[in-house]
C-alpha cells in the first residue's frame, strides 16, 4: 500500500494547530498492526510532512480508533498538549458519538436503548453481548432511532454511551439487525470492498485548548445504498 496514493485520497474534514480530522475510508487501519498495511496515521503524518514541509518527523497523537471495515470520523492529536485532553474526553464518555448503520432487519421498536454485557474474545476477535452481566463483562449501552426504510435494509442513527470493542456491531446483531456485510456477526454474504455499512457519521466534543463546543459531519461513502439515503 503505497503512502503516496493514500494521501490523493485523504479526506480532510477539520483542521487547525492541534488537531486534524480525518473521513476514515473502509478498509483504512487508523494504527499499525499485525498486516503490515500501512496504517492511516503513517498517511497523515505523510500529508502534514508535505502540507508543512517538516524536515523532521511530525507529532501525531492516536485518539481513538475504528474498525478497519468501518468508515467515518477519525480525530487524531496534532500536538501533545492536546492529546491526553482528547484522551480524557474520549475516555470519560464527555463526546457525542453518532453513527449510521443499514441493517437487514426491521427492530422490533423504531427507537430504544440497548444495555448488553460485552465479553470480548481477543482469539476470534469479536465480542459477545449478554443480557445479564457476566464474568469478565463490561456493560455497553446505545441509542438507537430508526430514520429511514430503504427497499431490503433500515437505516439506523445510534448514539454511542460507552466505546466497547465492536459494541455497535454486536448489539445490533443480538437484537436481530444485523449489519450489511458483517458477516462476522451475521451477515449471510460480504460487501464487495470487505466493509462494512456501518458509518461513524458524527462527532461532537470540547477543543482541547480553545473548550469551544466543535461539532464535525462526516460525508456518506459513495455507494449505492448509501446513496439511496436521501437524507445523508
Amino acid at each position: 500500500m503505497s503512502l503516496k496514493s493514500d494521501k490523493s485520497n485523504l479526506q480532510v474534514l477539520f483542521e487547525d494547530n492541534h488537531l486534524i480530522v480525518i473521513n476514515k475510508r473502509v478498509g483504512d487501519i487508523v494504527q499499525g498492526d499485525k498486516t503490515g498495511d500501512a496504517p492511516l496515521s503513517d498517511v497523515v503524518k505523510e500529508y502534514l510532512k508535505e502540507k508543512y514541509n517538516k524536515p523532521g518527523n511530525v507529532y501525531l497523537g492516536v485518539v481513538h480508533r475504528l474498525d478497519r471495515p468501518t468508515s467515518g470520523l477519525v480525530v487524531f492529536a496534532k500536538t501533545s498538549k492536546a492529546l491526553p485532553r482528547l484522551n480524557k474526553l474520549f475516555s470519560e464518555g464527555k463526546t457525542k458519538k453518532t453513527y449510521w448503520a443499514l441493517v437487514k432487519n426491521p427492530p422490533k421498536k423504531e427507537s430504544a436503548t440497548l444495555t448488553h454485557w460485552m465479553v470480548r474474545n481477543p482469539k476470534q476477535n469479536k465480542s459477545y453481548a449478554h443480557t445479564k452481566e457476566v464474568p469478565n463483562s463490561k456493560k455497553a449501552i446505545l441509542d438507537y432511532r430508526l430514520i429511514q426504510k430503504l427497499d431490503s435494509y433500515y437505516l439506523l442513527e445510534i448514539d454511542l454511551k460507552t466505546g466497547r470493542h465492536h459494541q455497535i456491531r454486536a448489539q445490533l446483531a443480538a437484537m436481530g439487525c444485523w449489519i450489511k456485510g458483517d458477516l462476522k456477526y451475521g451477515a449471510d454474504r460480504s460487501n464487495q470492498d470487505g466493509g462494512i455499512h456501518l458509518h461513524a457519521r458524527s462527532l461532537e466534543l470540547e477543543h482541547p485548548v480553545t473548550k469551544e463546543t466543535i461539532k464535525f459531519v462526516a460525508p456518506l461513502p459513495k455507494d449505492p445504498l448509501w446513496d439511496a439515503c436521501a437524507i445523508g
